[in-house]
């Protein structure tokens, strides 16, 4: 029998490594940069030293980068051992930072790693496997649909050994403190497919032309969302990352894992929210009883409770696939549109259940709530991928008289 769920005594010692990083670690750690209880939120030199010290010592204790392979420093974990490791480092949102496993690092580390040059591969992804650089990836721009990158009027023409750039990005992530981007830009004016229009280049940062107008207020602050304004920005050709034309291909390369590692990530955010759910109601007594021993409740916590098991165990079947090298892209498409609803739907029956408490900022739940309305439309709108969800199904059937194929390919 094939099919088994659970983890290998190594890995179970990983994870149980990495629970603890962050119960004594990295949340002691969170309490004081953000000033909990009646601390002062920390400032400056004494912030940034609190996230330095919390890196070093992941480091030193062998739980850093474990996405990347074991040559660049990192565990080595495959997609199903990394979905353990970004659903328990996220139980704290300075977690996936201090493992350095962050969007969007995250996925241009993969990204360099697959496309880079070796020339490429030393100056970029090296700094960032180490924890020496930032990286920002722009792709979506406020003139057009961010779901449709055939659509991109960033546009760049050659000119000797340069490309000359001009366009328009915004919600450029990370974008404030990179060290450089990878920017997606139109090269081809009359490309055969659609898809072949666009190139990728590595922007290094600062740099003349890349002029960043904003970072953009969001519903959770300003926080490093930029808008960028780019002109006359040159680039030298051997910037260019990939081939020519291939920029979609290289985004689409990108976007399938990092969508499943954001799903990871929400995933711990979920059961935060569903474990302070079931405490709040068995502490809270009202109208003779414990809230636990309410119907009303208790079909809130089940329904919790239904979405976050559907929504593990979709995650951990498009990782599987993506490990053996098997078409994931319904898979993840499916885990991206169902965990981002869920983690919405989650985190709001918590709030309810807390009370007015739960709408104020005494619990993490008002911020949670905030970043999850993001997860429905970041990496895809939930609209696309239902829209991808049923062209796939439709051609499973077309194809072979049944959509089995669409739901997984399951031996059930």
């Amino acid at each position: 029998m094939a099919i088994d769920f659970s983890l290998s005594p190594e890995l179970e010692e990983i994870r149980t490594r990495i629970r603890v990083f962050i119960d004594d670690v990295v949340k002691p750690g969170e309490a004081l940069i953000e000033g909990h209880g009646d601390n002062e939120p920390q400032e400056g030199k004494e912030r940034i030293d609190t996230l330095i010290s919390m890196r070093k010592q992941a480091f030193s204790e062998g739980l850093w980068l474990p996405h990347m392979p074991e040559e660049w420093g990192g565990m080595g974990l495959g997609h199903v051992q990394l979905a353990m490791v970004q659903a328990e480092a996220a139980r704290s949102r300075y977690g996936p930072w201090v493992l350095n496993c962050q969007a969007p690092d995250e996925g241009n580390m993969h990204t360099l790693l697959h496309w880079g040059t070796d020339e490429q591969k030393e100056k970029y992804l090296r700094p960032l496997c180490e924890g020496t650089g930032s990286s920002c990836f722009a792709m979506t721009e406020p003139e057009v649909a961010g779901s449709d990158p055939t659509l991109i009027q960033t546009k760049g023409y050659q000119d000797g050994e340069e490309w000359v750039i001009n366009g328009h990005k915004w919600f450029i992530s990370n974008a404030h403190r990179a060290q450089f981007a990878i920017l997606i830009t139109r090269t081809e004016d009359d490309p055969d497919l659609p898809q072949a229009a666009n190139t990728a280049f590595i922007i290094d940062l600062p740099q003349s032309g890349w002029n960043e107008v904003r970072e953009i207020e969001t519903m959770h602050g300003s926080t490093g969302h930029s808008e960028i304004l780019i002109e006359d920005l040159r680039v030298h050709e051997s910037q260019m990352l990939g081939g020519r034309g291939q920029g979609h291909l290289l985004g689409q390369y990108r976007l399938g894992p990092a969508r499943l590692a954001h799903c990871m990530r929400w995933i711990a955010q979920a059961e935060t929210a569903l474990d302070m759910m079931v405490e709040r109601s068995l502490e809270r007594f009202s109208h003779g009883s414990l809230l636990a021993e309410k119907q009303g409740i208790q079909w809130l916590i089940a329904d919790s409770t239904m979405e976050l098991y559907q929504s593990k165990l979709m995650v951990l079947h498009a990782a599987y696939k993506i490990d053996r090298g098997e078409d994931f892209k319904s898979e993840v498409s499916m885990a991206k549109h169902f965990v981002a609803n869920s983690l919405g739907r989650i985190i709001d029956r918590s709030i309810q259940v807390h009370g007015a408490l739960g709408y104020s900022t005494d619990t993490p739940l008002a911020d949670m709530y905030q970043h999850a309305r993001w997860a429905r439309f970041a990496d895809g709108a939930d609209e696309v991928h239902q829209m991808r969800i049923a062209q796939r199904t439709i051609n499973a059937f077309t194809d072979s008289g049944s959509t089995s194929v669409a739901t997984g390919n399951l031996p059930i």
